[in-house]
């Protein structure tokens, strides 16, 4: 498999800055009994192939990215790459894997096994559902 990596520049991979943003409209997730609840309606992000978003704050406690992948399923991963500094990861357009947004550019595939770069671990990936206009991702 060849690796593609993320157009980034130094100073961008140097401070952990990601590309993937949080939600235009914040209200368009909720927290609850461990599942994370996206209304896909409020969330355009999500609507097109290779499309993401990092929800982060509030009462969540972990950093989840959610990605809509080529073959048009939701996947969603704990949104901190395993090598040193736990950055934030992004989709790599074109692909069906994320990178770590540091220098060191770890990449995992679809199921959050690393298949490049320094991390030691698999970065984890959540169970996700849709439910009508709802996503639901399962945090615990």
């Amino acid at each position: 498999m060849e690796i593609k990596f993320l157009d980034r520049s130094f100073f961008q991979r140097l401070f952990g800055t990601p590309a993937t943003s949080k939600p235009g409209t914040p209200d368009c997730w909720t927290y609850a009994d461990g599942k994370l609840t996206v209304n896909l309606k409020k969330a355009p992000e999500l609507k097109k192939i290779g499309g993401a978003l990092r929800f982060e704050g509030g009462d969540l406690p972990e950093r989840v990215l959610v990605v809509f992948g080529k073959d048009k399923t939701y996947r969603a991963y704990k949104n901190r790459c395993t090598h040193i500094g736990h950055r934030r990861l992004d989709p790599v357009p074109g692909t069906d894997t994320v990178q770590c947004c540091s220098v060191n550019k770890s990449t995992y595939d679809q199921n959050g096994k690393k298949i490049y770069g320094p991390a030691p671990k698999p970065v984890t990936p959540y169970p996700t559902a849709v439910k009508g206009n709802r996503l639901v991702v399962t945090i615990s």
